[in-house]
């Protein structure tokens, strides 16, 4: 008999066809006589001979479905010994699936072997095979068709085990994400086969609902929140890897959607992260952080289910729900609303979702923070400070937005969005918030638009002190405006930030032209607003007004003219564009000196 196999060695010129069907004929007999050694041989022989076949038959793709054809043939043979089928099962799945890209025919031959396997075989054995084969496969193919039958082996496999299927499921999960996101992620944007691969998953998450269905109790919630997971974190791919504009990205956004109601998940649930947070907790153990790994990106997804909700009106439909009812709840509950704006995080920073994403997450937060919504009261700043490190990244990812969106929409958008969600920020974490918004900026421009913000919310507060009465104001008699003297302090330390940087001397100009030009103008505004009122605030302190003086605004009276003089003679762009930038800074300075001196003679 093993003459009969290296025989193959000297009949090179042999027909693939004829060399398969001696190969396979040579399996019968081994197991036939009980010789193990001989049949794990021709087995062996087998897969060999298929990986020479697949790497030489690129073009030759009927006698590759010859081949596969007769492959089927001989496992679906009814006198075929099962113990046949269970060895070939660890071997054939990996061997077949490499000729999938070749014809579709070659393709759908390859499903009929794995289906025919997994039809035959223990569910347990070819869960283990067929992930195997798939996590294995990773480190040298990434073509979507190669990973297309193993996946839809998968999910049969899923649907006939009927003992423990959720850890069952659990096994498989990681597998199948880490081949979506590996595929997926990696695949020639002119591929358009990754749709079919998606398919596939959908078809597992189908199949894990079927399974759902025959359960009950506990089983059936973990199980059911492990497909919410696995729904979630595909949803994350989906978004990232396929244009959205595309007209299979919808259908499948919607599909997906469409798993959410029976996971019990809701757009309300889902954008606080609540609903993310209970389905993880059923289904980690406590000594079982790792397999979270694979679903890393699960509160991303929840984010984008909601907003690919405000995209699409088929996507909100398939989930359900009511976008209208959804924004009225987050307007009218302050902590429900901050968990939202928080979840918003998943969004705004990532370099991997397109604009539109933004665009209509900045939407999002528009229609959840309208209305009048300015704070009135510390009392209830609890839910604020919870979520403050993720609401500080949304207001950064805001930031970007209105830094480099091409759409000058966008960039105002963005600009109304974060203003709106400053002014909710309660006053006892608002310094901190915009000290460090200022501080991690490194765009003078944005600096400066910042500060401006920070003149538009004082010029409020002035306004409000004067429809109430001042007077009822400083007694504390009216909840309305329980920081009346809140933002001058506030103003003194941005002020500083620019005017005397951490790095020592004066602000460099005129890089920094923008951010200088104002902190002086939102200076001289406080500072004339305060002497207008005749208030007793910290602006008008003499050791405040000494500093400005001293620290400030003379050093920057120094640079300036010490520019000026150097660009005396000079013609150039640069020195023109320097003294452009220079001029309105001296004029702002010279006035609050002016005010400066005059106040501080008050006290002589």
């Amino acid at each position: 008999m093993s003459a009969e196999i290296d025989g193959h060695d000297s009949s090179s010129d042999q027909h693939p066809l004829l060399r398969l069907q001696e190969i396979l004929t040579s399996i019968s007999k081994a197991f036939e006589c009980g010789n193990i050694s001989q049949s794990d041989d021709s087995v062996a022989e087998l897969v060999k001979f298929l990986d020479s076949v697949s790497d030489s038959i690129e073009s030759d793709s009927k006698n590759a479905s010859e081949i596969l054809a007769e492959i089927h043939k001989f496992l679906c043979t009814p006198s075929l010994d099962q113990a046949i089928i269970d060895s070939l099962s660890f071997e054939l799945p990996k061997a077949v699936t490499k000729f999938t890209g070749l014809s579709s025919s070659c393709s759908e031959i390859a499903n009929s072997i794995i289906d025919k396997l997994v039809a035959t075989c223990s569910p347990r054995d070819m869960l283990s095979i067929l992930c195997e084969a798939l996590d294995s496969s990773l480190k040298t193919i990434k073509e979507c068709d190669y990973f297309v039958p193993l996946l839809s082996g998968l999910s049969k496999v899923l649907l006939s085990t009927q003992r423990r299927q959720f850890e069952q499921a659990k096994v498989a999960v990681p597998v199948i994400l880490k081949v979506l996101k590996t595929v997926s992620l990696e695949e020639d944007d002119e591929n358009r086969e990754r749709q079919h691969l998606f398919d596939q998953a959908i078809g597992i998450a189908d199949a894990i609902h079927q399974v759902c269905l025959k359960l009950e109790g506990r089983m059936n919630e973990k199980l059911r929140a492990l497909l919410g997971l696995y729904v979630l974190q595909i949803m994350v791919l989906v978004s990232v890897s396929m244009e959205h504009k595309s007209p299979r990205c919808i259908p499948l956004v919607s599909q997906l959607s469409g798993f959410l109601p029976y996971c019990h998940l809701s757009y309300l649930g889902l954008i606080s992260g609540n609903d993310v947070d209970t389905m993880t907790s059923l289904v980690v153990g406590d000594d079982e952080d790792d397999f979270m790994s694979c679903l890393s990106n699960v509160e991303q997804g929840a984010s984008l289910s909601v907003i690919w909700g405000s995209m699409s009106d088929q996507v909100v439909q398939a989930a359900g729900e009511d976008l209208t009812a959804l924004k009225g709840e987050l307007q009218s509950n302050q902590t429900k609303k901050w968990q939202a704006i928080a979840m918003l995080k998943h969004i705004f920073p990532s370099g991997k979702l397109s604009w539109e994403f933004k665009k209509h997450a900045i939407d999002f937060l528009l229609h959840i923070t309208d209305g009048n919504n300015y704070q009135k009261s510390d009392s209830d700043h609890s839910d604020f400070a919870s979520n403050m490190p993720s609401v500080f990244a949304v207001l950064q990812g805001v930031i970007m937005v209105i830094m480099y969106a091409q759409s000058s929409m966008l960039r105002k958008n963005a600009f109304d969005a974060l203003k709106r969600v400053i002014a909710e920020v309660p006053y006892s974490e608002k310094r901190d918030v915009l000290n460090a918004l200022m501080t991690n900026c490194d765009s003078s421009s944005m600096i400066a638009v910042l500060l401006d913000i920070v003149r538009q919310e004082v010029l409020k507060e002035r306004n409000k002190r004067k429809s109430i009465g001042n007077e009822e104001v400083q007694k504390g008699e009216n909840e309305a405006c329980p920081n009346a003297f809140f933002w001058p302090a506030v103003v003194l330390e941005l002020v500083d930030l620019v005017l005397k940087p951490s790095t020592g001397g004066p602000p460099p100009l005129p890089e920094y032209g923008d951010a200088v030009l104002s902190a002086l103008n939102l200076y001289r505004f406080v500072l004339l607003m305060e002497l207008k009122e005749e208030n007793n605030s910290e602006v008008l302190s003499k050791s405040n007004l000494k500093k400005a003086y001293n620290e400030w605004l003379l050093p920057l009276r120094t640079l300036v003219t010490g520019i000026a003089a150097e660009n005396k003679d000079d013609y150039d762009q640069l020195a023109v564009d320097t003294e452009c930038t220079l001029n309105p800074i001296v004029l702002v300075l010279y006035r609050c000196i002016e005010l400066v001196e005059d106040k501080l003679k008050q006290f002589a």
